[in-house]
C-alpha cells in the first residue's frame, strides 16, 4: 500500500479518515478476486467473529464457517461447553443449513422460539425419522400457541436430494413457488436448502479442515493454569487458538504465550492486542503466528473515553502489519468495522483477516436471545468484553469481595441494544455485503487476490466532509 503522492501525515488516521483511489485494473470481474487468506487459519474470506460472549456461540460459527470465515469462542465459557460447541460445529454439514425439528405434536408456541435461531425461517416437522411436513412463522399467524403444528404445516414438502447441482436446486424451488426444503440423504434429513442459500453455496468456499469439517477456534485468558486450559482446548478440536487480553504489550502474556505456543504444536496461535510495532514484535518473538491489533476502537469499548489510551485503527493496522510481515507473520484488525468500506481499507493496510463484533451482534446467529421493544422491533443485547458484565462472568468462581472489587476497574458497555434489520437480519447479509464491497474494492486496485490488494492499494486522505461526501442519501429529506 502506498498513500497518494506518497503524501504520508505525521499523524495517525482512522479508517474515516481515508479512501483508495481506482487504478488501471486488468481484473474484468468481482468473480476472478480470491479472497482466500494467507494466514495459515484456512479461510476463505477474511473475516473472523470477535470471541464476544453475546455474539460468538455454535449458530455463528457454524455459519460463518460455512461462508468461508471462522469464529472464536470466547474465554469466559466453561471447558466443557466450549468442547460441546465445538463438537456440535465439527459435526454440521459443510454446505447445508442446519435444520430445526420438532414432532407433530409440538406446539406453534415451541416452534416460535426456535424459528428465529436460523435465518432460513424453516422448521422440519419430523415423525419417526421422517419429515412430515414444513412450518414457517407466517403457518403460525392467526393461530394460538397451543395449536399441534400437524394442524397448521405444509405436509409432504418437496424434498431435495443431497449432492444435487446447486442451480438445479435454486430452480426446483423456484418452480415449486418455495423458499425452503428439506434435504434428504439416504432417507434421512440433513439439512436445509433455501433459494438464497444454493446460490451462496455456489459463491462462498466453505473453511473446512483436513477432513472436511468446519473450522472454530478459541479464546483463552492470561490468567491460571494457562497450559492445561490451552491443553483442553487443543484435545477438543478447536482449529486456532487465541490467547487474548486488553493489554497485550505485557510481561504475563509474553510468558502466558510461551506457554501456549510450547504446546499448540501446528495450530495456529493468535494474541493480543497490541497497537505498535514494539508490541507486535514482542508477541512474535513470544510465540504468535498472528497478532491481534485494536486498543478501543470497538463499539462497545470506553477503553479510550476512561483511560485516554488507544490509537487510531488504520494507522495501528498499519504499523503493526508491517512489522508482521518483516517477520513473516501476520495481523488481524480487532474493533473499529462498522462498513465494508473499512474492511476493505484495513486489509489494504496489510491485515490478513478482520475481526468483527458488534456488527454482527443484531442477527439471527449472535449468541444472545432475540428480544422486542414496546415497537415490536426485534433486538439482541450486546455488552463488550472488559464490562462489569463480562468482567463478573469471568470471576465467577472467586470469591465475592473479589468480584466487587475487580468491579471497580470496569471498562466497556454492559447492556446495548443492537437492532435487527429487517433487511439483512443473518449474518450472511452482512458477509454478502462485506464479500461483495471487497470484491468490488480488489477490481478498483487491479487486484487478484488480497496480498495484490495490499501490493497495489493506494490510499488518499480526506476531511469529514469528503465522508460525509461519500455516504448515500436514501431520501431527499
Amino acid at each position: 500500500m502506498r498513500f497518494l503522492d506518497d503524501h504520508r501525515p505525521g499523524y495517525d488516521l482512522t479508517y474515516s479518515d481515508v479512501f483508495m483511489v481506482p487504478v488501471r485494473s486488468a481484473v474484468g470481474s468481482r468473480l476472478e478476486v480470491d479472497l482466500r487468506t494467507a494466514d495459515g487459519v484456512g479461510t476463505t474470506i477474511p473475516v473472523v467473529v470477535a470471541n464476544m460472549t453475546a455474539i460468538s456461540g455454535r449458530r455463528m460459527a457454524e455459519t460463518v464457517a460455512r461462508r468461508g470465515g471462522v469464529a472464536i469462542i470466547p474465554q469466559d465459557i466453561p471447558a466443557a461447553v466450549v468442547a460441546e460447541v465445538v463438537s456440535w460445529v465439527k459435526a454440521r454439514h459443510p454446505v447445508y443449513d442446519t435444520a430445526i425439528t420438532l414432532p407433530p405434536t409440538a406446539t406453534i408456541g415451541e416452534a416460535l422460539t426456535l424459528i428465529p435461531k436460523r435465518a432460513h425461517g424453516a422448521l422440519a416437522v419430523v415423525d419417526r425419522g421422517q419429515v412430515v411436513g414444513i412450518v414457517t412463522g407466517r403457518d403460525a399467524e392467526g393461530h394460538d400457541r397451543f395449536t399441534q403444528l400437524r394442524e397448521v404445516m405444509t405436509p409432504d414438502p418437496m424434498s431435495v436430494e443431497a449432492g444435487t447441482d446447486l442451480p438445479k436446486v435454486y430452480q426446483q424451488l423456484v418452480d415449486a413457488r418455495l423458499h425452503a426444503a428439506p434435504v434428504i440423504q439416504a432417507g434421512r434429513l440433513v439439512g436445509m436448502m433455501t433459494r438464497k442459500s444454493a446460490v451462496r453455496s455456489a459463491l462462498y468456499e466453505p473453511a473446512v479442515d483436513t477432513e472436511g469439517r468446519l473450522r472454530v477456534g478459541a479464546a483463552i485468558g492470561i490468567n491460571g493454569d494457562v497450559q492445561a486450559k490451552a491443553e483442553a482446548l487443543l484435545g477438543c478440536g478447536v482449529d486456532v487458538l487465541v490467547v487474548d487480553t486488553a493489554h497485550g504489550h505485557q510481561d504475563r502474556m509474553l510468558a502466558a504465550l510461551q506457554v501456549v505456543r510450547s504446546v499448540a504444536g501446528t495450530t495456529p496461535v493468535v494474541a493480543g492486542n497490541v497497537v505498535t510495532a514494539a508490541g507486535t514484535r514482542d508477541l512474535i518473538e513470544a510465540g504468535a503466528d498472528i497478532v491481534k491489533v485494536g486498543v478501543g476502537p470497538g463499539a462497545m469499548c470506553t477503553t479510550r473515553m476512561m483511560t485516554g489510551v488507544g490509537r487510531p485503527q488504520f494507522s495501528a493496522v498499519l504499523e503493526c502489519a508491517a512489522a508482521a510481515r518483516a517477520e513473516g507473520r501476520h495481523v488481524w484488525a480487532d474493533g473499529g468495522i462498522r462498513h465494508p468500506r473499512d474492511v476493505a481499507l484495513a486489509l489494504a493496510a496489510g491485515a490478513a483477516s478482520v475481526m468483527v463484533g458488534s456488527w454482527f451482534a443484531g442477527t439471527f446467529e449472535s449468541a444472545g436471545d432475540i428480544r422486542s421493544d414496546g415497537a415490536g422491533r426485534l433486538y439482541k443485547e450486546s455488552f463488550g468484553m472488559a464490562s462489569a458484565r463480562a468482567v463478573s462472568q469471568r470471576t465467577r468462581e472467586t470469591s465475592a469481595f473479589d468480584r466487587a472489587r475487580s468491579g471497580f476497574f470496569d471498562e466497556g458497555i454492559s447492556a446495548s441494544k443492537l437492532y435487527l434489520d429487517p433487511a439483512r437480519p443473518g449474518v450472511e447479509d452482512l458477509l454478502d455485503q462485506i464479500v461483495a464491497g471487497l470484491r468490488s474494492s480488489c477490481t478498483y486496485a487491479g487486484a487478484a487476490d488480497l496480498e495484490q490488494f495490499h501490493e497495489r492499494a493506494v490510499v488518499g486522505l480526506q476531511s469529514s466532509a469528503g465522508y460525509e461526501e461519500g455516504r448515500p442519501r436514501p431520501t431527499n429529506s
